[in-house]
């Protein structure tokens, strides 16, 4: 029995701040340095205990200092400030999507991700994937591109990382209190929670929906911890990528099919759907379904799907996409075949893997998108390479997977010290100018002994923010003080702070720089030259080697002559990366190449001035061009990882060494190294613009969101007509393309000297007309077949032979003197195909 009884007592909010709970649900504040100032100024002290949430503030501030505050003239003054600003953010007509396209008043798009990084008070992210979603979606809402997103609402998150006195982590999973975290529980007109249901292997499984909201991104979350479902349902959306093999089908399940759901029944219908990553990819299922109830056939149903859907690929290893075998996909799918009117076999290609026999999320959001992309230039030829199978014997450089490079919100990652900065000396408003090279050339007119004592503010900063966690960590430890004391002791700001921070996977190779332990020893603990090196990430709590790193750079920073050389950081998450991204002066980055997407965690240190020294993989193969920052090993890949790992570890430690360290620390008669802040400022000139998501985004609208919407209501229009046409046309190939061939007529001689062929073939289209087909002649250099031709050439129909031969002929152009080969082709061609392959039905002259 207990002797107590509960109670909760509540703030009362003045009326002087009654909109301040209200303003507190929109992550906008979370971007904005007044808003941020604003909250800051009710508690410092309890804002940073409270880890920067605004409703845990409003919940555990006192009364008193409520009343105080609505009484503080200053304050207020701010409070109106703030609300005016918010005001004009959410209403103003004049965004860049507005001005550009006019004309699309029912444009929308509905952005899918398993995570979204948003802000730290809303803990459903879990590194790069989540937070390159959550700046996606805030710069959507800058420009004020028609977005939502849809995810889920974990009520465990990801984890909470610990080490523990041996170096190993310690996943910690706590629940928490959706009432004190800045999202809203989605109500109908009934004030009724909004539900939505889908059907499992003997059970549905029931969803409500919360809404979080970023500027003018709403950001849809499924929630299934609800009495409607079971015990073992309840916990679907518990923790982030946790569970087995069944869990994750499962969320994946209520993800895409759910997520759609979510949408109907919240009445948006959106333009296209964008799939970041493959974890949603079942959403396009759901479209399939949703197409043949409505009456349509399921190839129709499968062009009017793939018409509105967007894939962006982030994995450039097979490994690491989802796939279930058949016998799991069965038991989620088999009693469910009469919605999709096809066989199990139709239904299981859709996401077959050639290459292992599995289901591939990736296969099938390929497979039912007409656009798709990597998310760097080199990680889209990656991409070509690696699912090359899909598009069979057509060259990789035709096949259509295109790529956007990554980028961040420039606002989240820019310290307030850089903020007032770029707001004295830069011309205009860099709010509006995120993604304008010509307005970052500015960077030149800051002084250089400004930019250089504001970068020492943020070192300072991170020092003070890295000594408070050492010593509480120690403590927990049992660790002595002095040790703690000597650890802080090295902790300076005049010191070289390199950053190492991100997911510790073993293709990121973290412990690189720990391959010759003596030499690593002299460059940190050079007197006059000092460097301390920041390590912070998670490894998933099935990554066992992931973890072994994580140990074994813990054994390193406790060794005597490396303490407070190494630093290793607990629960890296969006607030301790701000504070590395503005206080180091260089970004580590060695992953083995070419397995790095994109990255960007390195393009966030040049917004606040910092460096990058990197590998030549992912976006900094694009970014760095040898005055902004340096690289490591050579641009090329090898068939020994460790012969690789040999070179690029000599590589760090000599550009180190001859370098950057004797770089950063010659100040010549200055208070700054010139050198060095010339480079700092080459860095930002050139990064800040490039690689921010405002580019980005607007790389989006452009290049697929835009084109995919007029492209879907082309062969939607006059009830679907071009989609019905298109079904029936590719029918019609499939049944004759096997009996295609090419036989060519007089053929050239092996030696020739004139730089002008003719080419004669005569084809055999067996019941298809020429105007099905474009043939085509390629002219390659011997020993560069992996390359682009040199050239392509169309060949003409002349005559006909019969009714189903043809005779073509052509010239095929030679720039110069040299071995080439030649090859014949016949593809399909359609007015109404949005890519050229993507019948994915090629023919080849055999020789």
């Amino acid at each position: 029995m207990s002797h107590f009884r509960k109670i909760t007592v509540r703030n009362e909010v003045p009326e002087e701040l009654k909109e301040l709970k209200d303003f507190s649900y929109n992550l906008w504040w979370g971007w904005q340095p007044k808003a941020l100032k604003l909250f800051r100024q009710l508690a410092v002290d309890l804002w940073h205990e409270v880890e920067h949430n605004p409703l845990k503030l409003l919940k555990q501030i006192s009364q008193k200092e409520l009343n105080e505050k609505s009484n503080d003239p200053a304050f207020l003054s701010l409070f109106h400030e703030v609300m005016k600003d918010f005001n004009h953010y959410m209403t103003r007509k004049d965004t860049w999507f507005n001005t550009q396209h006019q004309d699309r008043d029912d444009f929308r798009v509905a952005y899918f991700s398993a995570e979204f990084g948003v802000h730290e008070s809303v803990p459903v992210y879990s590194g790069g994937l989540g937070i390159l979603a959550g700046d996606h979606c805030k710069s959507a809402s800058d420009l004020g591109v028609p977005l939502v997103g849809v995810g889920m609402m974990y009520k465990q998150g990801y984890f909470i990382q610990r080490i523990d006195e041996e170096g190993n982590q310690e996943n910690v999973f706590p629940t928490y209190d959706f009432e004190e975290i800045p999202v809203k529980l989605v109500l109908d007109g009934d004030n009724n929670p909004v539900k939505i249901s889908v059907v499992f292997p003997g059970r549905s499984i029931y969803a409500q929906i919360w809404s979080m909201q970023a500027g003018r991104s709403n950001i849809y979350l499924l929630d299934t911890d609800i009495p409607e479902n079971l015990p073992e349902d309840r916990i679907v959306t518990s923790q982030l990528y946790g569970g087995d093999q069944n869990m994750r089908i499962t969320q994946e399940i209520l993800l895409g099919i759910g997520g759609i759901r979510a949408l109907r029944a919240l009445d948006i219908q959106p333009s296209i759907y964008h799939m970041n990553e493959g974890h949603s990819a079942f959403l396009a299922l759901e479209l399939i379904r949703e197409a043949i109830a409505g009456g349509h056939k399921p190839d129709v149903a499968r062009e009017l799907v793939s018409s509105q859907c967007i894939f962006t690929t982030h994995t450039p290893v097979p490994a690491g996409n989802d796939a279930f075998s058949e016998s799991m996909m069965h038991d989620y799918f088999g009693a469910q075949l009469e919605s999709y009117d096809i066989s199990w076999q139709q239904f299981f290609e859709l996401g077959k893997d050639l290459s292992t026999g599995l289901f591939s999320m990736t296969v099938l959001a390929l497979n039912c998108s007409k656009s798709s992309n990597g998310v760097s230039k080199l990680h889209g030829e990656v991409s070509r390479r690696l699912w090359s199978e899909i598009w069979k014997d057509i060259p990789d450089f035709e096949i259509p997977i295109t790529h956007i490079t990554n980028g961040v919100h420039t606002g989240t990652w820019m310290a307030k010290e850089f903020r007032q900065l770029y707001e004295q000396y830069l011309d205009g408003d860099w709010r509006e100018h995120n993604d304008d090279p010509e307005f970052w050339e500015g960077v030149d007119h800051i002084p250089s002994g400004a930019l250089w004592e504001t970068h020492l503010n943020r070192k300072a900063r991170l020092a003070e923010v890295v000594k408070d966690r050492i010593r509480k960590r120690n403590e927990r430890h049992g660790i002595p003080t002095h040790i703690s004391d000597k650890i802080c002791s090295n902790i300076n700001p005049d010191a070289l702070f390199i950053g190492f921070a991100r997911r510790f996977a073993t293709y990121k190779r973290a412990t690189l720089i720990f391959r010759d332990e003596e030499r690593l020893k002299h460059i940190l603990n050079d007197k006059e030259k000092p460097a301390v090196l920041f390590f912070a990430g998670k490894a998933h709590p099935a990554d066992r080697p992931g973890q072994e790193l994580i140990r074994q750079i813990y054994e390193m920073s406790m060794k005597d002559a490396f303490l407070g050389k190494i630093i290793l950081l607990e629960n890296y998450n969006m607030s301790l990366a701000r504070y590395l991204v503005s206080g180091v002066d260089i970004w580590l980055n060695n992953p083995r190449r070419p397995r790095e997407a994109s990255g960007t965690s390195g393009q966030k240190v040049p917004v606040n001035g910092g460096i990058n020294f990197s590998v030549l993989d992912g976006w900094w193969r694009e970014g760095y061009n040898g005055k902004n920052g340096w690289s490591i090993g050579e641009e090329k890949e090898y068939e020994h990882q460790d012969i690789q790992d040999s070179e690029d570890a000599n590589s760090l430690y000599y550009t180190l060494e001859n370098s950057i360290i004797p770089e950063f620390f010659e100040h010549g008669d200055e208070q700054y190294p010139p050198a060095w802040v010339k480079r700092m400022k080459a860095s930002m000139k050139s990064v800040i613009p490039a690689f921010s998501t405002a580019r980005m985004v607007k790389d989006y609208v452009k290049k697929l969101y835009i084109p995919t919407d007029a492209y879907a209501k082309t062969i939607r229009e006059d009830d679907n007509r071009g989609a019905v046409e298109l079904a029936e046309w590719k029918s019609k190939l499939r049944k004759a393309w096997h009996k295609i061939w090419i036989t060519e007529v007089n053929p050239v001689d092996a030696f020739t000297n004139t730089l002008t062929i003719t080419l004669n073939t005569d084809i055999n289209l067996d019941g298809l007309e020429p105007d099905d087909v474009v043939v085509e002649a390629l002219l390659i250099r011997e020993g560069f077949e992996d390359q682009e031709p040199v050239a392509i050439t169309e060949l003409k129909k002349q005559k006909s032979v019969t009714d189903d031969r043809y005779y073509y002929s052509g010239k095929l152009e030679i720039p110069k003197g040299g071995k080439y080969k030649y090859g014949i082709r016949v593809r399909p061609v359609h007015p109404l195909m949005k890519n050229p392959f993507e019948a994915r039905l090629i023919r080849w002259m055999e020789f």
